[in-house]
């Protein structure tokens, strides 16, 4: 992977959390089929706290649900793009985990991150890659390419599945027909608007993994994320995950506390919780994907150790580029783009 982030200098601030025990109640705001039951039952376990969770679908649904308030979540969980966009709104309370004593367990590259500078709203919750997930038995061909959404072979039309997250999809087109992140080059924005126009029909669907679709061949390939791609190999080894040679997005989701938050002090219990080694493990072992804690490594399962969904290969390392937020005036064109594309 290059080198995208700079390491932290100079240690944090240790500070208590609070005590041991707690009570009351957490509510979670996070994307579906995420969260790790065992990892809620030791929390509630350890501070006496009952935990209730609500799925989301995009970050786009899950700002728009802070927007509106009249809910009653304390935890969100944003993606590395939008994060941003929460911190300069004001939906986040500063909650400096960068002062909690599990903030010793970060690692140093995933703290000085341009959309949390220096962590003083949020700690990671997981990070990963999107790229292809496709069936061997289907396509005997590179998998390693995003040809296989845009311009798919005739033995895959009809059997492809998109992740609906624009940024992520905006940013393979982008990539597949030679641009650069949050270009602005209306040239090109047409001809990815057409591209996707055009691949559109030869999709059958704009869907969040369901591994059953996979297993009983709905789905041949997909532009997938890579937790959910190795959670489809494991329970069928047809399927392979690869990195497109055109460029691929790396993201990280993040632990953050809404303003309004009616349970703020168990909300930073929980941010300082989930730093823990063992229990970023946890997280890891459901979604599988890679966690940004130091020792967590050494609590999870050797697939996890030695996946190529998680391990991303030498020769792909540098296609990868951990992607930001685009200024609000491309966001914008892209989102144009996007309404586009689902009409």
């Amino acid at each position: 992977m290059r080198p995208y982030l700079t390491a932290a200098s100079g240690l944090a601030l240790i500070a208590s959390i609070g005590p041991a025990q707690a009570e009351g109640v957490l509510n979670i705001f996070n994307w579906g089929d995420y969260t790790n039951p065992d990892l809620i039952t030791k929390f509630e376990e350890t501070y006496d706290i009952k935990v209730t969770i609500t799925d989301f679908d995009s970050n786009d649904t899950a700002l728009a649900k802070a927007r509106q308030g009249g809910n009653d979540f304390d935890i969100v969980v944003p993606t590395s793009t939008s994060m941003p966009i929460w911190i300069a709104e004001g939906l986040l309370l500063e909650t400096r985990p960068d002062q909690m004593e599990n903030f010793r367990n970060m690692d140093p590259r995933w703290v000085d991150v341009p959309f949390d500078p220096g962590r003083h709203y949020s700690v990671p919750w997981q990070w990963g890659t999107t790229g292809v997930t496709v069936n061997t038995e289907v396509y005997a061909g590179d998998p390693n390419t995003s040809a296989i959404f845009f311009d798919p072979p005739e033995e895959l039309v009809g059997k492809i599945n998109i992740v609906p997250e624009m940024n992520d999809v905006l940013y393979m087109a982008i990539r597949y027909l030679g641009g650069e992140a949050c270009t602005t080059d209306m040239e090109l924005l047409r001809k990815v608007r057409d591209k996707l126009v055009e691949a559109r029909p030869k999709w059958v669907s704009m869907d969040y993994t369901n591994i059953d679709r996979f297993t009983a061949d709905d789905y041949a390939a997909a532009m997938n994320w890579s937790g959910g791609s190795l959670r489809i190999r494991l329970v069928d080894p047809r399927f392979v995950y690869g990195y497109p040679k055109e460029g691929y997005p790396i993201w990280m989701d993040n632990v953050a506390v809404l303003k309004s938050a009616p349970n703020v002090e168990n909300a930073r219990l929980f941010q300082n919780f989930i730093m823990d080694p063992e229990n970023a493990a946890l997280i890891s072992a459901y979604a599988r994907y890679a966690n940004g804690i130091m020792g967590s490594e050494a609590f999870m399962a050797d697939d996890m150790k030695t996946a190529p969904e998680i391990v991303i290969p030498a020769e792909f390392a540098d296609k990868g580029e951990f992607t930001e937020a685009c200024a609000p005036e491309v966001t914008a064109l892209y989102t144009k783009i996007w309404t586009d594309l689902l009409k």
